[in-house]
């Protein structure tokens, strides 16, 4: 999400808890159930440039979140029980997932202590390549290679742009810029990029993975803990709409194999990289179904709701985001009131460009 998404978002959630247009709202909008996402758990709070630090929150506001929706009468159950809770005839209490992406050894050390004590089960996706600790977390590497030179030149889009790197903001100017046009490149060409700026800065691009994510012997002494999943996140991390059928399939094959022989048990849940519509699509849903995966997760935003039981390979999420730790927030998210407003939007836009309707799997 861009700078400027992220602030209307924030005004826009902020309006509807202090109007209390969502508390009206809601029983229209609530689901059955909702996915949390995360990737870092941390104490420390980013500063100055960070702008990776969308991606992390603290172990005091994740038990915040925890104790909110308990509160809320929210059962928090494992993966495993999704689709039966949905397919139940029986009314049951909404329910909340907890899921991790990429594995960071954080993950381990600030995470699930938090989850232990309030006995929540959770679910970790990892990439293969991370495990065996030869994986390209290029994000993080655009950072630190970004905070180390002074000045970067780029052929973007067949013009050669110029960033000056001499303070925090000018920084953060150029990761949102070059970011989003990383994204829409293809895998290779983006990755080559972010390689050549790491050389420049004198980095080892393979660091991060490395010191960050936890290898395969911490996983499974991890997931002893019967509170514990492990899913598959596909073996090199890329976005699978953007690699032909062969090996976007082999991607997801290929690691959930790995998961299951290295844990000794079958992995049944899997979470597409990246995850939004330019990312994976109903060809990967269709693969994953194909595959026999029990679930397999978006980023697509949004509740869990009953019509999800014959899409469960298109999961939608509701991200804890570093920039929106506010029980607020997550108050008026959990109502399923911006979802419905952001979908009315979109219907509007593609009334009047004439454009068809979307796919409904992941709404």
């Amino acid at each position: 999400m861009r700078m400027r998404s992220r602030t209307l978002l924030k005004a826009a959630l902020s309006a509807l808890h202090y109007s209390g247009a969502d508390g009206l709202i809601a029983p229209l909008t609530s689901g059955n159930g909702v996915i949390f996402m995360l990737h870092h758990v941390r104490p420390a709070q980013p500063s100055g440039f960070s702008p990776n630090g969308i991606l992390q929150i603290t172990p005091a506001f994740l038990e915040s979140v925890i104790l909110q929706v308990k509160a809320a009468g929210f059962d928090c159950i494992a993966l495993d029980d999704v689709p039966k809770r949905l397919k139940s005839p029986v009314p049951a209490r909404p329910f909340a997932v907890f899921t991790l992406d990429d594995g960071y050894r954080d993950n381990r050390d600030h995470a699930y202590p938090v989850f232990k004590r309030h006995n929540v089960p959770f679910t970790i996706y990892v990439s293969s390549d991370y495990a065996d600790g030869k994986g390209d977390l290029w994000w993080l590497s655009l950072e630190e290679a970004l905070r180390g030179l002074r000045r970067v030149q780029l052929d973007m889009r067949g013009e050669l742009r110029s960033f000056a790197l001499t303070n925090d903001a000018e920084r953060t100017a150029a990761f949102d810029e070059i970011y989003w046009w990383l994204r829409a490149l293809p895998e290779p060409d983006a990755r080559a990029v972010v390689l050549n700026l790491s050389r420049q800065a004198g980095l080892d691009p393979k660091a991060p993975c490395r010191d960050l994510v936890m290898t395969w012997d911490e996983l499974r002494e991890l997931a002893a803990d019967p509170l514990v999943t492990i899913g598959a996140h596909t073996t090199g991390h890329f976005a699978l709409s953007k690699l032909d059928a062969q090996q976007a399939r082999s991607e997801i094959a290929d690691s959930v194999a790995r998961v299951s022989a290295e844990l000794g048990k079958s992995c049944r849940h899997f979470s597409y990289p990246y995850g939004c519509e330019d990312s994976a699509g109903e060809r990967e849903f269709e693969m994953a179904r194909g595959l026999g995966l029990a679930t397999a997760v978006t980023t697509r935003k949004g509740l869990v709701h009953t019509r999800h039981q014959d899409t469960l390979t298109a999961l939608p999420r509701l991200s804890l985001n570093g920039d929106f730790q506010d029980l607020r927030y997550v108050k008026v998210l959990l109502t399923g009131v911006p979802f419905a407003l952001l979908k009315a939007v979109q219907r509007w836009k593609r009334r009047r460009s004439g454009a068809p309707a979307a796919g409904t799997a992941a709404a």
